[in-house]
């Protein structure tokens, strides 16, 4: 490869890691191209799967600021620049990994940290962004719900107990308005 070449790769990988929100990296050692292929259709838009040389990826992370991968970058590696959704790109490579197991995680980095391979399944294993932001929600409306049951009990418990006393004192006079105000203190 020309040194031009080189510098230019570099730059694009630069770019790459610079736009990303995170990036996993991959060994992908025995796998077809028509796997890859298939691999690159499965993360869709969310990632853009490419092999990299190391040294050039070694550069291009450290001119783009990103540590710790120095230790991945062994053996043939690719990378899966994620753009979108981490959490979903990581279901993919998972996945994927799962039916061709020729597919190794080795690690990547997320929002600047890194991240080993153990880690990153585990995103894997978290739910979608949207059913997390869903079920957030649905807690808060639940608890605003139950706040203002709370609070609506409050004038229909004493509402009820004014009836009670009005009702008393209608059947009985004073002496029974006394002893439903002595329970209602009680409560």
């Amino acid at each position: 490869m020309a040194r031009a070449d080189k510098g230019a790769t570099v730059a694009e990988l630069k770019s790459e890691f610079e736009s990303s929100n995170g990036a996993v990296l991959t060994e992908y050692r025995g796998l077809t191209v028509a796997q890859l292929k298939e691999l690159r259709r499965g993360l869709g838009d969310t990632a853009k799967f490419a092999v990299v040389k190391n040294t050039l990826t070694k550069i291009a992370a450290k001119d783009a600021g990103v540590s710790g991968l120095d230790e991945l970058l062994a053996g043939p590696s690719a990378i899966a620049f994620v753009k979108g959704d981490v959490v979903e790109a990581a279901k993919g490579l998972r996945d994927f990994a799962k039916a061709n197991p020729k597919l190794v995680i080795k690690g990547g980095f997320i929002d600047g940290k890194p991240m080993n391979a153990d880690e990153i399944t585990k995103l894997a294993d978290l739910e979608s962004r949207e059913i997390l932001l869903a079920k957030l929600a649905g807690a808060m409306k639940a608890s605003m719900g139950n706040a203002a049951a709370l609070f609506n009990a409050l004038p229909t418990q004493m509402a009820q107990l004014s009836e009670a006393l009005r009702a008393k004192r209608a059947e009985g006079g004073d002496a029974a308005a006394e002893v439903v105000t002595e329970e209602a203190a009680a409560e």
